[in-house]
């Protein structure tokens, strides 16, 4: 005879949900592969030490050409010209740019090691520095427009005061544009990742702040300014090919040597950060891997971008007979090998005028 308690014990409930509430316990579920966070990207040590040793190249390329540039400039105050100005300012910015790679060579195999203050004031520099030096190449590409192509007649006088005031106001924008690198702080992971300098935004907002400073980025840093050294350049161009002399062939060629080094140097990383860009905004599917391959192709093509800020001494210093023949003169200068009057074609050659031959 069965025992009236055990009747009450039952070991399968399946029998009953499915009789009460015709449930069943094999239910499936598909689980959103959106909703799963991803893992935290992080690249191999190979890679890391391989840009550091190019971050350290890059830095022992761009202080002694920038010094070089600046030193030719200061040498030759009295037949300075507008674009002299806006390439001297540049040179600082580039320098400066190039003074912050020592500690970002260090956080790419050791992590972030120096502290909350130095990780916005690194970053504030790299970012004012990321859009003054991208402005003042608009400004040269203007500058050789108006004097190539419009024949400016306004006195030299003039012209100086008011290239030093553009370069005022370049500065000023390129540092209100950097502020919102002070959200940057140093951030320890869980998992026993390195320290890393990022920026972390307050979390009810923080979407909307990343999302305004990247639109800045993408429209200020990069198309704004090609779209305006593009039409400056391709009108100078097209003037050129309209003139006549021996100097206009070398011309095209040094105005073409800065746009594509312009273009190869920032369009890859400009590229990846704008992809990135729209993957946070959910403006393009969001998956892991492509996230992944973002963030690995932004970290690489940084490194390219920084180059630009040694190929610079070359293409507007370097290339230029006019720069050659004053830093020959400044070498004589200081290191004179015969006593005599300079030749008359190195008084005429620094005295040109400014115009084609500022390229050359």
């Amino acid at each position: 005879m069965n025992d009236p308690n055990k009747s009450l014990l039952l070991t399968d409930f399946s029998e009953f949900y499915d009789q009460e509430f015709n449930y069943s316990l094999n239910t499936s579920y598909i689980i959103d592969e959106t909703t799963i966070a991803c893992q935290v990207f992080t690249t191999s040590y190979t890679l890391n030490i391989v840009v550091c040793v190019l971050f350290v190249q890059i830095f022992l390329l761009a202080i002694p050409g920038n010094v070089i540039v600046g030193l030719v400039i200061l040498s030759n105050l009295r037949f300075l010209s507008a674009s002299d100005i806006y390439l001297f300012h540049l040179v600082i910015a580039d320098m400066l740019m190039a003074l912050t790679l020592p500690f970002f060579s260090t956080s790419v195999v050791a992590g972030w090691i120096f502290g909350d203050i130095m990780c916005k004031l690194v970053k504030l520099v790299s970012e004012a520095n990321f859009y003054t030096s991208i402005l003042f190449l608009v400004c040269i590409s203007v500058d050789r427009y108006m004097v190539i192509v419009r024949a400016m007649e306004a006195r030299k006088s003039q012209r100086i005061v008011c290239s030093w005031a553009v370069c005022i106001v370049v500065w000023i924008l390129g540092v209100l544009l950097s502020l919102p690198a002070l959200y940057n702080e140093v951030h320890y992971r869980k998992d026993h990742e390195l320290p890393s300098c990022t920026e972390l935004f307050e979390l009810d907002n923080a979407d909307e702040w990343r999302l305004a400073t990247r639109v800045l980025r993408h429209l200020l840093g990069f198309l704004l300014p090609l779209c305006v050294m593009l039409t400056c350049y391709g009108v100078t161009v097209a003037r050129l090919l309209r003139t006549r002399g021996f100097q206009r062939q070398r011309a095209m060629k040094v105005i073409a040597a800065v746009m594509v080094a312009f273009l190869l140097c920032w369009t890859p990383f400009n590229v990846a950060t704008m992809v990135d860009t729209l993957l946070r905004a959910n403006l393009m599917e969001p998956s892991c891997v492509a996230q992944n391959a973002v963030s690995l192709a932004m970290f690489i093509t940084q490194s390219l971008a920084l180059l630009h800020c040694c190929v610079n001494p070359v293409l507007y210093a370097f290339v230029g007979e006019k720069f050659r023949t004053r830093f020959f003169h400044m070498i004589h200068k200081t290191w004179p090998i015969e006593r005599g009057t300079p030749s008359r074609s190195t008084r005429s050659t620094s005295q040109t005028s400014e115009g084609v031959s500022h390229f050359l």
